[in-house]
This record gives C-alpha cells, sequence and structure tokens, in this order.
C-alpha cells in the first residue's frame, strides 16, 4: 500500500492545496443556490432571464479557464524549476489572452444579445412572460458586461498564485466577494432598509461590486507582497512575451481551449437530449445538480492539486517524483469521493424536499442523486487522470480523452436511448454516467504508459 498512500508532508501539501479551493468553490456554489432562490422569490420570467444570461457567460467563464489553464501549464513547470522570468512570460500570455477574450465577449454579447437571448425562449410562456423574460435577461446582461474584465484579470492572477500553491489568497478574496454578493442582493433585489428595489438589476449591480472587490484584494495583495511572488516583480516594465512561448502554449494550449467550450456544448446538449422526457426530468436534474456541484467539490479541487504538485516535480526534472505522486493522488482521490458517495447516497432522499415542486419530480431527483452518487469515485478517476495528462503537457490526448469522448459516445447513447428506447430516464441517465467507465480503462492505461511524463520548459 506504500505505492499509493503517502505520508503525513504528502497529504499535508495535499490538503494545504486543496482545502482552500474546496472552501472557495463549496461558498460559490452555495450562494450561487441563494441567488436563484432569491431572484425567483420576484417571478419566473425573472429568474428565467436571469438563468440564461448566466448560461451565457459560463460559456465566457470556460473561456478564461481554457487560457489560463494553458499558460498554467508552463507557469507551474516554470515555477517548479525556479524560472520566474518564465513563470512572468507565463502571466503575461494569461493577462493579454485574457483580455482579448473579454473584449470579444463583451462585443458579441452586446450587440448580439437579442438573438442570443431569444435562442432560449421557447415553451409554454405566454408572450407577456417571454417578454418580460427577454426584458429581464438583458436588464441584467447589460450591467454584468461591466463586470467580465475584472474576472479576467483576476483570474490571471490567482492561477499564477496557485502555480505556487498559494491558494489562500484566491479563497479569501473570492469568499470577501460572495460575502458582499449576497450581502448586496438582499439590500438591492428587495430594496431592504434605505435601498431601492432594483430586483434583476440589483442582483446584477451585487455581482459586478462583488467582482470588483475581489479583483482588487488579490492585485493589491500580489503587488504589495512582490517578495513572494516573483512573477509580479516589474511585470509591466517592457510589457512583452517571447514569440516562441506564445507559439509553444498556443500549440499546447489550443485543444485546452477548444476542450473547455466543446465539453460545455456537449454537457447542454446532452441535458436537451434528456428533456424530450418531459419538464419534470430537467427540474429534477436541476434539483439533482445542484446538490452534486456542492459534493463535486472535493475531487474538483484534488485535480487542482494534482496539476500543482505533478507540474512542478515535471518541471524540476523529478519524474519519478511526479509519477509516484501522481500515483497517490489519484488513489486519494477515488478513496476521498468513495466516501462522499456514500454520504451523498444518504442525503438523496432528503434533499428535493426542500424544494416547492410536485412529488414526482422530487422522486425522480432523488433517484438522479442516488446514481451521481454510484458514479463519484469513478468522476474523481477521471478527473485527476485528466490533469495527470494535462500536467506533462498532453493537451491534444485531453482534448480526445475529455470533449471527442462527450460528443462520439456519450451524447449519440443519450440521444439513441432517450429518444428511441422505452428505458426509463433514470435508467437512461445511469448507462450515460456508467458509459464513462470507459474513459476511466483509457485514462489509466494512457497514465500507465508515462506518455505524459515531460519537462516541458527546458
Amino acid at each position: 500500500m506504500q505505492k499509493y498512500i503517502g505520508n503525513k508532508a504528502f497529504y499535508r501539501t495535499v490538503l494545504t492545496i486543496a482545502i482552500p479551493v474546496m472552501i472557495q468553490n463549496a461558498i460559490t456554489n452555495f450562494v450561487g443556490l441563494l441567488d436563484n432562490l432569491m431572484v425567483g422569490q420576484i417571478g419566473t420570467a425573472q429568474m428565467s432571464g436571469v438563468a440564461i444570461v448566466n448560461q451565457l457567460i459560463f460559456v465566457f467563464n470556460l473561456s478564461i479557464f481554457g487560457i489560463v489553464s494553458a499558460g498554467s501549464i508552463f507557469g507551474t513547470q516554470f515555477y517548479g524549476k525556479q524560472d520566474y522570468h518564465g513563470m512572468r512570460d507565463a502571466f503575461r500570455f494569461k493577462l493579454v489572452g485574457n483580455l482579448l477574450i473579454c473584449l470579444f465577449a463583451m462585443g458579441l454579447l452586446f450587440f448580439g444579445q437579442d438573438f442570443l437571448i431569444r435562442l432560449y425562449l421557447h415553451g409554454s410562456g405566454d408572450s407577456a412572460e417571454l417578454a418580460l423574460a427577454l426584458t429581464s435577461a438583458k436588464e441584467f446582461l447589460i450591467i454584468l458586461l461591466f463586470s467580465l474584465p475584472f474576472f479576467a484579470i483576476s483570474q490571471a492572477y490567482a492561477s499564477s498564485l496557485r502555480e505556487m500553491g498559494k491558494t489562500m489568497v484566491p479563497m479569501f478574496a473570492s469568499s470577501i466577494a460572495v460575502v458582499i454578493n449576497t450581502a448586496l442582493n438582499f439590500l438591492l433585489i428587495f430594496g431592504l432598509f434605505f435601498f431601492p428595489a432594483l430586483g434583476v438589476r440589483g442582483a446584477a449591480i451585487s455581482t459586478l461590486i462583488a467582482r470588483i472587490v475581489e479583483c482588487a484584494i488579490t492585485v493589491y495583495w500580489v503587488h504589495h507582497h512582490v517578495e513572494d511572488n516573483p512573477f509580479a516583480v516589474r511585470v509591466y516594465h517592457q510589457f512583452s512575451v517571447p514569440l516562441q512561448l506564445v507559439k509553444q502554449i498556443l500549440r499546447k494550449g489550443s485543444p485546452l481551449m477548444a476542450n473547455e467550450i466543446l465539453w460545455a456544448i456537449g454537457q447542454t446538449m446532452i441535458v436537451q437530449a434528456y428533456s424530450v422526457r418531459g419538464l419534470s426530468v430537467i427540474a429534477s436534474l436541476n434539483i439533482s445538480s445542484t446538490v452534486s456541484n456542492l459534493f463535486n467539490i472535493v475531487y474538483m479541487a484534488l485535480g487542482g492539486a494534482v496539476a500543482i504538485m505533478v507540474g512542478q516535480l515535471l518541471g524540476a526534472d523529478k519524474f519519478d517524483e511526479a509519477k509516484d505522486s501522481a500515483r497517490k493522488l489519484l488513489f486519494f482521490s477515488v478513496m476521498s469521493c468513495l466516501g462522499l458517495g456514500i454520504l451523498m447516497m444518504v442525503v438523496a432522499p432528503f434533499f428535493p424536499e426542500i424544494y416547492q415542486t410536485e412529488p414526482a419530480v422530487k422522486s425522480l431527483a432523488s433517484q438522479f442523486i442516488k446514481v451521481a452518487a454510484l458514479c463519484m469515485p469513478m468522476y474523481a478517476f477521471n478527473h485527476a487522470s485528466y490533469f495527470i495528462l494535462r500536467s506533462g503537457g498532453q493537451t491534444f490526448i485531453t482534448f480526445l480523452f475529455d470533449s471527442v469522448f462527450t460528443w462520439v459516445i456519450v451524447l449519440p447513447l443519450a440521444f439513441v436511448l432517450s429518444t428511441h428506447t422505452t428505458l426509463s430516464i433514470v435508467l437512461v441517465y445511469l448507462c450515460c454516467q456508467l458509459v464513462e467507465l470507459l474513459k476511466s480503462g483509457i485514462g489509466y492505461r494512457l497514465i500507465r504508459s508515462d506518455l505524459w511524463v515531460k519537462n516541458i520548459v527546458h
């Protein structure tokens, strides 16, 4: 078992990296739930409008994550070999890339807002409800657009801090932002005390202020502790990124960015395939995903720990240590999520009861939660495998492993089972989850091949 279980120092390092990320994600997911509930108190049409905008912003967020992840592959390995000049160049790439994506997204969402929002406005609602949803969405979006640059900048800084294993500052900044967002939501959505009742505009203003605060805290701390953050030393002096590094990052990172966007679209289409079984299925899946997101924070954070620890070792040419750490992290992630899956199974019958909906929807949601709980160790294995492969720069393989698998295997299976069989939707959902065991087998073979054990920053 020594091959799979590390010492106390090993787990201390893992938890130092992962726990702040878990806390940050837990707070974010919990407050996201509160936001939906608060906007839902205004009306269903307003809540639908906000949900549509959040779906559009989600694609932007994934694009930012793609740029940041591409740069971080190199930034982590540069830090591992103590090449702070290279790390500074990787940070500059992320900052410029994020701002370019931001400008493109702002232009697209501003000029194409009417068309994009109307793509989602279908269903059984009358024309007045659809018009109100459209108006609410546009009011929310116009204000939210101003928050995109602050999010783009803060993510560039936060990712470089995480490359060094410093996750406390991003967690602190995000936590403060979440508290501010929640407090302002109460004040501005409902007009408490002397504040005006602004409805969805209040929700957007709250998010904008929270993003500004989060960005300000992160940037201020980094530049007032430059001795601890070598990538920030004279970072804006003679600002440039070596063309050779740009080519390297784009070559390695393009599949990564494409993967994030295509995966998100694929997941959306899978849900669309399920939706042919009725609106109750969509409502049940929404409830199920809410509780799943709260439990998923563990393996999501451990995936980040994998990327940081393994990437630093690869950058330092410590290949045997990298393989040993990858194996132990993979085992730790799976065993942790086995325990969480059992806990999630216990919670399954009770969580849907907090929603004001039909008993049939609650029952279906409970069954979906049980399926997700059963598959939790598999999710953990696949997620950790993805980051192990990515840490060695195998971004094209991770593209095949993630997005291509979703589009070629999972999506067609979901469509065929939903539309051409009489299987219950729970069995359809179970089959589509369990097919990812095939991905687990592929991931296991790829990791065993040592194809990923490379230093990409010689």
